[in-house]
């Protein structure tokens, strides 16, 4: 059904270039973007962006994303609770690794991104990538929900389904999706005093990623009708899997991202890759141009905060291992009292009604 949405190619030199407002016109693209998140991502769940002067709140936007919010109140609302579900679900996706996604928590007045995010690291790639698909997962589930008047349901697929199937309920809007997410997402990449040529390539093909995990995402889910709960008939749609397991997908990609160069290719200079540069940049994996640390000691230049009375898990062999998580300078032990819901007794009609119960669970944290 999505496999036909077309992809985007990008040639930065021959994108037509953004004309900002007064007062944007020195902002480079790496800070317009970063104020865009930050904006976003800081803005207080109270605000309800339903009138356009609300738009000027929403400082760090470009000009084509403002004259969007102000053309589409709606959407910019979804693309707020986007931005929100970035910075959970990174951290979420790398709690066990010695990178967590700190980064992305910054204060409000923070001038600028952390290094590790500003210098076109593996780590900047995926946050790239994530927030890209991010933006298009939430609009074209938003689409769904019916909170946004200007898109519905995603189209029937044209297939015919399999004996006792049939195509109904409400597909996720995934062109509706992946069209305002690019538009929005993109454009601080092509405003016209950006950042390095080679920057701009780099995050533009990242997101481009970000979406393609979004297209590989869809799933068919289905609903069961029939007596007594037979499933007799099963009615059924095109939809997303979760952002978490887009992340998952992208995590695999950040383990597994190139490391590339800018160099000329024909008339214009292209990424390509730093160690085999016989073959051209895949379009499904990810890219980055500067080596990361390894983020074991806090280090400012760097981007580290370093991984000191960070919990680790001493049974573990993986990247939460007490050995790996703490770079061989061991760990420390505490206690912890958990109180939890215990022996559970159900009622005929109908409640259940439980204990409290303590236990002590041993922790350990880096030195």
């Amino acid at each position: 059904m999505f496999q036909n949405t077309p992809k985007t190619t990008y040639n930065v030199q021959q994108n037509k270039v953004v004309q900002e407002r007064s007062g944007l016109e020195s902002i480079t693209e790496r800070q317009a973007d970063f104020l865009m998140k930050r904006a976003l991502s800081h803005t207080p769940a109270s605000l309800h962006i339903n009138q356009t002067q609300h738009c000027k709140q929403l400082a760090g936007l470009v000009s084509s994303q403002a004259q969007l919010c102000r053309s589409n109140l709606e959407l910019m609302q979804t693309i707020i609770q986007a931005a929100r579900e970035v910075k959970k679900t990174c951290q979420k996706t790398f709690a066990d690794m010695r990178w967590n996604c700190s980064s992305i928590d910054l204060p409000v007045d923070s001038p600028k991104y952390r290094p590790d995010l500003d210098r076109g690291t593996r780590e900047s790639a995926f946050v790239y990538a994530l927030s890209a698909a991010a933006i298009s997962h939430t609009i074209a589930r938003a689409c769904t929900s019916g909170d946004l008047r200007l898109c519905s349901c995603g189209p029937i697929p044209g297939e015919i389904p399999e004996p006792g199937y049939r195509w109904g309920g409400c597909a996720d809007n995934l062109h509706y999706g992946l069209i305002m997410g690019t538009k929005f997402s993109d454009a601080p990449m092509k405003m016209k005093k950006a950042g390095s040529h080679a920057n701009k390539l780099m995050h533009l093909h990242n997101s481009e990623v970000g979406r393609q995990a979004l297209r590989d995402a869809v799933v068919m889910k289905c609903k069961c009708h029939g007596v007594s709960g037979s499933c007799s008939i099963r009615t059924c749609w095109r939809g997303l899997q979760d952002l978490r397991d887009i992340a998952m997908d992208l995590k695999t990609k950040y383990l597994s991202a190139t490391k590339v160069v800018h160099r000329p290719m024909g008339t214009r200079k292209q990424l390509v890759p730093k160690d085999i540069d016989i073959r051209p940049v895949r379009e499904n994996e990810l890219v980055y141009l500067q080596s990361s640390p390894d983020f074991c000691a806090k280090n400012d230049k760097m981007g580290s905060v370093g991984t000191q009375d960070r919990q680790c898990n001493k049974t573990s062999v993986g990247s939460d291992s007490c050995d790996l998580m703490c770079c061989g300078r061991g760990y420390n032990p505490y206690t912890e009292k958990l109180v939890e819901r215990c022996h559970c007794k159900y009622h005929w009609c109908c409640y259940v009604t439980c204990k409290k119960c303590e236990r002590v669970v041993e922790r350990y944290v880096c030195k």
